[in-house]
């Protein structure tokens, strides 16, 4: 693989690229806005990419995303609406808490304004098995405490599939399953939120995998039929790129991106046109060249 440093923005969690612009969060709902026109992998240096909004997400107060991993689906809110469905996943926000939200994605209609963005949460993904012990579907069975039982996922938008995958310590593997994505109009009213709410269960599972333990889940995408997931944090647990093929079930590259030198934080993977852009937690953006 070739590495090339080709942006700077602020830092922060995952995020998602839609048209020219880069949708970059923080674990606290807070979005940057920033124009990819510039982007080029031909410079020489490094350029700021000019940040055009920040906007905090709809609802903020009551349920707010760590955005874990952060991407856009198919479907539009309403018809002339510029951007399709803006999906972000819980993830351990609320670890602390008596409901920990595990496997719960927010579904947000976005709008812009001119330089004004805006979002309405509206609607609620959860795995409604993340938390049976007992089953061994999603979290590991017996007395193993699993250290991320949260998940992360991705769309495959041009199929709807909703992919949902989870760190599992018992055996060291990382769990995937495949849904049908849920539309919309899908769901029952969340007496809690006032939105609907789509409960996946084990009878809506279209096709699960195992591949080898991703070590602690961080940003991710899909693209051309694979699975980009980046992980880790430091010189103990090395930031790091899995690129997982969905259709065969298998992982088809594994890359640490320690070992080659960039030792910060894996948060962000995306691609804008036909290039793959990863960034760490300090908001350095690299062209990821993959042979």
């Amino acid at each position: 693989m070739n590495i090339k440093h080709i942006a700077n923005t602020h830092g922060g969690q995952d995020g998602a690229i839609f048209g020219k612009y880069l949708f970059r969060f923080n674990a606290k709902g807070l979005c940057r806005v920033y124009d990819l026109t510039l982007l080029t992998a031909e410079a020489d240096t490094a350029v700021d990419l000019p940040l055009l909004a920040e906007f905090t997400l709809d609802r903020a107060g009551e349920i707010v995303p760590h955005s874990n991993a952060v991407g856009f689906g198919r479907e539009f809110y309403a018809e002339g609406d510029e951007f399709p469905l803006l999906y972000s996943n819980i993830y351990n926000n609320y670890a602390k808490a008596e409901d920990k939200l595990c496997g719960m994605c927010c579904v947000y209609r976005l709008q812009r304004d001119g330089t004004q963005f805006s979002t309405t949460l509206v609607q609620l993904i959860e795995i409604g098995f993340a938390d049976d012990r007992d089953s061994g579907l999603w979290r590991s069975a017996g007395e193993t405490e699993d250290v991320r039982p949260y998940g992360n996922f991705v769309i495959d938008a041009e199929n709807g599939v909703y992919y949902a995958f989870v760190m599992r310590d018992d055996d060291r593997t990382t769990r995937y399953f495949a849904f049908d994505l849920p539309k919309l109009a899908d769901g029952e009213t969340d007496g809690r939120f006032g939105v609907k709410k789509v409960t996946l269960t084990a009878a809506d599972i279209r096709m699960q995998f195992d591949t080898p333990y991703h070590n602690y889940i961080q940003g991710a995408c899909f693209r051309s039929g694979r699975i980009y997931s980046v992980e880790g944090f430091h010189d103990r647990i090395h930031p790091a790129l899995r690129v997982i093929d969905a259709a065969e079930k298998r992982q088809v590259l594994f890359f640490d991106f320690f070992e080659a030198g960039y030792p910060l934080e894996a948060e962000f993977i995306d691609f804008y046109a036909e290039m793959c852009l990863y960034s760490d937690a300090k908001g350095h953006v690299f062209a990821l060249d993959i042979e």
